[in-house]
C-alpha cells in the first residue's frame, strides 16, 4: 500500500508537474472530505456494534449499502453544485474534473463501510487485500494512463473513478458470500430502527472524525486557494509523505479498536501496551523520514525542493498524532465520551483560524507549522485526559519497559537470524 501510494504520486508529479499534481491532490482531498463529512460516523459504528453482537451483522451490511447509495449520490450532487456555483473555492479546477472525481463518492463510501464490516468480522486478510487494492489500482492507472498512453489528468481521474466503482462492487460480492456461509440469524435487509440507533451512537465518532479530516485535508485547499496550484502541488508531496507515515499507527489503531470494544477494558492496559510499542516504532520511523526527506527533490523533481522543509516541519506533529491515534482507541472502544469530540472541535477551530491567518503570508510552510502544532495539541489533550481517567503516568504510557525492550530486541534478532529453526 505504501509503495503504491508513493510511486503513483511520483509518477503523477513528474508527468504533470506541480500544477497538475496540485490539481490532482485538490480533487482527492475534496472527495476525501466529502466522504468524511457524509459518513456520519457510521463506519466506526459498524465496527462497534458488530464487535459487540454478531447477530446484527447482516442488517448492518444491508443498511450500509442503502446508506452508501442514498447519501453518496447526494454528496456527489452537493460537491458538483459547489464547484459550479463557487469555482474559486477550488482554485481554478474545472467543474468537469470535479464532477468526474465526485462520481466516485458513492462507491468509495460503500468500500469504506464494507472495510469496517470486514474488520468487525475479524477478516483481517480480506481487509488488507481490499485496502491494498485501492492504491494498487491507482498505481496501475498512473502507469497506464500517464506513461504508456501519455494521457491527460482528465483520463487519469476517470480511470480512478472507474477503479473505485469496480472495487466496491467486488467487495459487495465478497461480503454477500461471506454472510451466506455464516447463516446469519437475522436477514440481510435494511433495518431503519437499527440504523437510527447506530447514527445516534456515531455522532460522537462523526464529530471527531470530521474534525480530524478537515485538519488533515483542509490546509491543502487553503494553500491552493491563496497560493495557487504550484505551491499546493509541492505541499501535497510533503502531506502525502506524512500521511504515509501515519498509515502504520492507523493500521495498529484499526486492529486495536474492535478488541477494546469487545473486551471493554476500562483500565486501558491493552491500549497502553500497544501505545508503548508504537512509540518506539513511530520515533524510528520519523527519524528515518527526516533523513530521507532530502531525497524528495531528486525523486519528484527540482521544482519540489521545498517539500523537504515542509516535511521536516510536519514530522514532530506526525510523531505525536501517530501516538494519539493509538491511545485514543481506549476511548473509542469503550463508548467514546463527548470530551474527545470537544477536543477535536477545539483543535479544528484553532487549526482553520491559524491557517487562514498564516497561509496567505507564509504559504505552505505556514500550513505545515499550523498542522504540526494542531497534531501536538490534540495529542496533549487526549493524553492528559487518559492520565486523569486511568491514573497512569505519561512515562508508563509511552516508554517501553526494560523487559519489553529486551523481548523486542530478542524477537528482531530471531526473525533476522539466517539459522533460525521454524516452529
Amino acid at each position: 500500500m505504501l509503495a503504491g501510494v508513493f510511486i503513483a504520486g511520483v509518477i503523477v508529479a513528474r508527468s504533470l508537474g506541480p500544477e497538475g499534481f496540485g490539481t490532482f491532490a485538490v480533487l482527492n482531498v475534496t472527495v476525501a472530505l466529502a466522504l468524511q463529512v457524509g459518513s456520519a460516523g457510521l463506519p466506526s459504528a459498524n465496527t462497534y456494534f458488530i464487535a459487540r453482537d454478531r447477530k446484527v451483522l447482516a442488517p448492518i451490511w444491508a443498511n450500509a449499502i442503502l446508506f452508501s447509495l442514498v447519501v453518496g449520490v447526494l454528496l456527489t450532487i452537493v460537491v458538483v453544485a459547489i464547484a459550479w456555483l463557487k469555482p474559486t473555492l477550488f482554485g481554478g479546477v474545472s467543474v468537469r474534473l470535479v464532477s468526474i472525481a465526485a462520481a466516485s463518492i458513492p462507491f468509495q463510501l460503500l468500500t469504506l463501510l464494507g472495510l469496517n464490516v470486514l474488520l468487525a468480522m475479524d477478516r483481517i486478510r480480506q481487509l488488507n487485500l481490499f485496502d491494498s487494492l485501492a492504491p494498487a489500482l491507482a498505481l496501475l492507472n498512473a502507469v497506464v494512463v500517464l506513461i504508456i498512453l501519455r494521457g491527460s489528468l482528465l483520463t487519469l481521474v476517470a480511470a480512478n473513478t472507474a477503479a473505485a466503482a469496480i472495487l466496491s462492487l467486488v467487495l459487495v460480492l465478497v461480503l454477500g458470500r461471506a454472510l451466506k456461509r455464516q447463516q446469519q440469524a437475522r436477514p440481510a435487509q435494511p433495518d431503519i430502527h437499527l440504523l437510527k440507533e447506530m447514527l445516534a451512537y456515531g455522532v460522537k465518532f462523526y464529530i471527531s472524525i470530521m474534525a480530524g479530516a478537515i485538519i488533515f485535508r483542509a490546509d491543502l485547499l487553503i494553500v491552493n486557494h491563496f497560493r495557487g496550484e504550484a505551491e499546493a502541488g509541492v505541499y501535497a508531496v510533503a502531506s502525502q509523505v506524512s500521511f504515509l507515515l501515519l498509515m502504520l499507527p492507523g493500521v495498529i489503531a484499526t486492529l486495536l479498536f474492535p478488541r477494546v470494544a469487545s473486551s471493554q477494558d476500562q483500565s486501558g492496559e491493552f491500549a497502553v501496551q500497544v501505545t508503548r510499542h508504537t512509540s518506539l516504532i513511530m520515533l524510528a520511523t520519523c527519524v528515518a523520514a527526516a533523513a530521507g526527506s532530502f531525497i524528495l527533490p531528486l525523486v519528484y523533481g527540482a521544482r519540489f525542493s521545498d517539500a523537504t522543509m515542509q516535511l521536516l516541519i510536519l514530522l514532530p506533529g506526525v510523531l505525536l498524532m501517530g501516538l494519539e491515534s493509538v491511545l485514543v482507541q481506549h476511548f473509542t472502544g469503550t463508548g467514546l465520551p463527548w470530551t474527545i469530540a470537544i477536543f477535536w472541535i477545539i483543535t479544528l477551530l484553532i487549526n482553520v483560524g491559524s491557517n487562514l491567518l498564516v497561509v496567505p503570508v507564509y504559504g505552505a510552510r505556514g500550513a505545515a507549522t499550523t498542522s504540526s502544532i494542531s497534531y501536538a495539541l490534540v495529542f496533549t489533550l487526549v493524553t492528559v485526559y487518559f492520565c486523569i481517567k486511568t491514573g497512569r503516568r505519561p512515562a508508563e504510557i509511552f516508554l517501553l519497559r526494560g523487559a519489553e525492550l529486551k523481548s523486542l530486541v530478542k524477537s528482531i534478532r530471531w526473525s533476522t537470524s539466517p539459522t533460525r529453526v521454524p516452529r
